[in-house]
């Protein structure tokens, strides 16, 4: 991992899920000096993208302390990893968020025999229509709560369409499926999601 920067090894990021993402800027130039082992390269990357991928973690886990531990594996393993990455025209911050998404199923995964999901309350101020209301609504805790209750699959495409804002290639690319798979996982994640909503608020 980087000295250099807000990338040093053990240093967590201080983000939090409602925090600004920078504007995204064509990463090749830095990327391709990363891949040459250039320390102040990766942490340029790491600051444009740590808060992406903290917000990613933190919507699939639900738990502030254990998304930042998350995020900081994420980007060492992406330094460790990235000499082997290869330039092909896709965002660098997809490959960064399969990292990340790779740690957070890893980690749901091994808490599910011990854990159980917090069924949190959907705003009844919500529409009944779920994409508008991951546009209009304030309240971002409520909404990752509401996308909790999906099943892990279909909380997966929801999280990475409509929370990371991905076409479905990216997230295709991402969950290892085809395309024709994720916009059928959508459909079917999208109807789930206004039933529980309908289950847990009868006013929405």
């Amino acid at each position: 991992m980087p000295n250099g920067r807000k990338a040093q090894e053990g240093v967590e990021p201080v983000v939090n899920a409602n925090t600004a993402v920078p504007r995204a800027n064509d990463d090749t130039d830095l990327v391709l000096r990363a891949i040459q082992r250039d320390q102040d390269a990766f942490g340029e990357l790491y600051d444009r993208h740590v808060v992406r991928v903290y917000r990613h973690i933190y919507y699939m886990v639900g738990n502030a302390a254990e998304a930042e531990d998350l995020t900081a594996q994420a980007f060492l393993r992406a330094w460790e990893a990235i000499p082997r990455y290869q330039v092909r025209g896709a965002p660098f911050v997809s490959w960064l968020l399969r990292i990340a998404h790779n740690l957070g199923v890893s980690h749901l995964r091994s808490k599910r025999d011990s854990s159980q999901i917090h069924e949190g309350i959907v705003d009844h101020k919500m529409q009944r229509d779920p994409e508008s209301a991951y546009e209009q609504t304030a309240d971002e805790e409520l909404v990752r709560e509401a996308i909790m209750l999906l099943r892990e699959e279909q909380r997966q495409v929801i999280i990475l369409r409509f929370i990371e804002d991905l076409d479905y290639r990216e997230v295709a690319e991402i969950i290892g499926k085809s395309v024709a798979a994720i916009r059928v996982i959508q459909h079917r994640a999208l109807n789930a999601l206004r039933k529980q909503m309908k289950l847990l608020d009868p006013a929405v």
